[in-house]
């Protein structure tokens, strides 16, 4: 059997490697360029939409999630061609688009600047650039060069930085620096081809379908965010729920057929702000269906702050999905299928 690293340089010929490994440093540069970047919006905004598609969006969730419970005014991510019948003159509208020219999100540009709306744009380039300079829109432009799914360094620290320059997010004093801690020490550990964790939870998943649990609380993303990555990096079909919700439905569907039921892998998300009824819930599932399944797998979040909670959870099941792929001898960064659909969308 070929070592990893021989696996890696024979099916990783887009680098995703490397891209994953340079995560913290995205998010450092993202944040910079963000504080720096001169912006204007009304005092008292009344409510902030986040649009975008994909990788561009799963930021500004992450984000929105972050803000829930503390934020005066609402936070809404919009993955279409539309916004939402309040947006007006007192809704600033952060844009994101990491190549520029996603179809939805220049659809839903347009929708709210006709509605009056505070326009920021995040993009590499592309019409949404072009449309700031010409609008005179503010915009944070961020490095081009690589898949959406790769920059959410860049997306998630310009979005949240702007979201806390706004007044809709605040996280504690220090908790960007434990972020940053966390992850330089986490990237070395999960980097390394001789073993690491990621990489034996994707060994484990080889051959199941991949089931994403989760509270609805913090892990609610970054459980979309696991899926996404296992979907787009592994090409491998990924499904997932939240608590409490699956316990009033989902949960009967393990009972047949006992053929399928026996190929999921099950990957619970946990966190420490869970409800704590939520975690009961989370135990109590997990001691009836873990025999049923193939695999019964718990990862709890590491760090002190939400922020670093987050990240640290996000940045392993990039990882894991770029082990899944590597060992499936399969490149990560293609994208035939999509490339395909927009082909004939024209």
């Amino acid at each position: 059997m070929d070592s990893l690293s021989v696996l890696v340089d024979r099916h990783d010929d887009g680098g995703m490697y490397a891209l994953i490994r340079s995560f913290p440093a995205h998010l450092r540069e993202g944040r910079r360029r963000a504080l720096e970047a001169d912006l204007t919006w009304p005092e008292d905004p009344a409510q902030v939409v986040i649009v975008g598609m994909g990788g561009s969006a799963i930021g500004g969730d992450l984000v929105a999630s972050m803000a829930r419970g503390s934020s005066p005014v609402p936070v809404e991510v919009v993955r279409g061609y539309t916004v939402p019948g309040y947006v007006n003159a007192r809704t600033v509208v952060i844009v994101s688009s990491f190549s520029g020219n996603t179809e939805e999100t220049l659809s839903a540009f347009d929708e709210a600047v006709a509605r009056g709306a505070t326009i920021l744009c995040v993009t590499s380039g592309g019409t949404v650039q072009a449309r700031a300079e010409a609008g005179g829109y503010g915009h944070v432009l961020i490095p081009g060069g690589m898949p959406p799914r790769a920059a959410l360094g860049y997306s998630f620290s310009v979005v949240a930085t702007l979201a806390e320059r706004l007044g809709v997010l605040a996280p504690p004093d220090g908790a960007w620096e434990e972020a940053y801690a966390l992850l330089d020490a986490q990237t070395e550990d999960l980097s390394n081809l001789e073993g690491n964790q990621a990489l034996d939870l994707a060994r484990q998943l080889t051959g199941a379908v991949p089931l994403v649990y989760s509270g609805n609380g913090l892990m609610e993303v970054v459980n979309l965010r696991w899926r996404g990555q296992i979907q787009e990096n592994s090409k491998v079909l990924a499904f997932g729920n939240v608590f409490p919700e699956l316990n009033h439905n989902e949960i009967m569907g393990w009972t047949y057929p006992d053929a399928f039921i026996g190929r999921l892998a099950v990957i619970v998300l946990r966190d420490r702000a869970d409800h704590p009824r939520v975690l009961r819930r989370l135990d109590i599932t997990g001691e009836l269906l873990q025999d049923r399944a193939a695999l019964w797998h718990e990862v709890h979040s590491r760090g002190e702050s939400a922020l670093a909670r987050l990240l640290a959870t996000v940045n392993l099941g990039d990882w894991v999905s770029y082990y899944l792929a590597v060992t499936r001898q399969v490149d990560p960064t293609p994208i035939g299928l999509i490339d395909a659909l927009k082909t004939a969308l024209g």
